[in-house]
């Protein structure tokens, strides 16, 4: 069977990040890639505009339609806007035996906030127990454990085992928002800790990499690696399409990583 993941995301318009920058990064990794639409957002590379939720119904009957006929392998989960949004994607994919990806989106590369407050206590209560891995950054893990944004390696591990206690299989806590010439993503499991490192790139050609390496992880479990390979692949693969972003010249604000730069430039 081929590789198939389902992502259930917000769509972004200036197809930089979610379901478009997901369903990019399905097929630059070899995997066939459906899609189940949460809210339509009206955005570029400089800011998010408006947000229109999809009805509860229609996301319940996307994700029925495709799981019924699709056998589909992992399942990422991006934008989720509202709790009862959070709760109605927590039951409607609670039967599925596959690996599940948390992207808890938040914030726009923009800055502008995607999950308002009373989202936050839904998605720890209904959507972390359903992770296979957690994938979020600093000020993301801060929010959810109502915390201070981690500065050291230390602090990252300790709050990714905090999110582990909470319920999620495992947590990648990414390291993007730290300074310093290099970039440590930290896979938390009960097993123990990894590093992921990387050399800090500097681009403003960002929007959308928090997509991008979920749906990476994501494509990398849909066809059988283990979870520490899926993130080690997804990892490096991301850092090609960040420095190949500069040859897009796409929008005036950030702009989306090259998902393509294995095929094209």
């Amino acid at each position: 069977m081929t590789a198939t993941v389902l992502t259930i995301a917000g769509s972004d318009s200036g197809g930089g990040a979610g379901i478009q920058a997901d369903l990019k990064t399905f097929s630059a990794l070899g995997v066939y890639g459906a899609s189940v639409i949460t809210a339509i957002t009206a955005q570029n590379t400089r800011a998010v505009r408006a947000v229109h939720p999809v009805p509860l119904e229609v996301i319940e009957a996307q994700v029925a339609t495709v799981l019924e006929d699709i056998e589909v392998h992992a399942i990422k989960v991006g934008m989720l806007g509202t709790p009862d949004l959070v709760e109605c994607v927590a039951g409607a994919i609670s039967g599925f035996p596959g690996a599940v990806v948390l992207d808890p989106v938040m914030v726009a590369k923009s800055g502008d906030a995607l999950l308002p407050d009373t989202a936050v206590l839904a998605l720890c209560r209904h959507m972390l127990p359903r992770a296979t891995v957690l994938t979020p950054n600093l000020p993301e893990a801060a929010r959810l454990l109502n915390a201070v944004h981690a500065d050291t390696d230390e602090d990252m591990q300790e709050q990714g085992r905090r999110l582990l206690a909470m319920g999620a299989g495992a947590v990648l806590m990414k390291g993007g928002h730290r300074r310093g010439e290099t970039c440590t993503d930290w896979l938390v499991t009960a097993a123990g800790t990894k590093a992921f490192k990387a050399d800090r790139i500097a681009t403003q050609n960002t929007h959308g990499t928090g997509c991008t390496l979920s749906s990476a992880i994501a494509a990398g479990l849909a066809r059988g690696l283990p979870l520490s390979q899926a993130v080690g692949r997804a990892h490096v693969w991301l850092q090609g399409a960040i420095r190949a972003a500069e040859g897009l010249q796409i929008g005036g604000g950030h702009g989306p990583v090259h998902h393509f730069h294995e095929v094209w430039s």
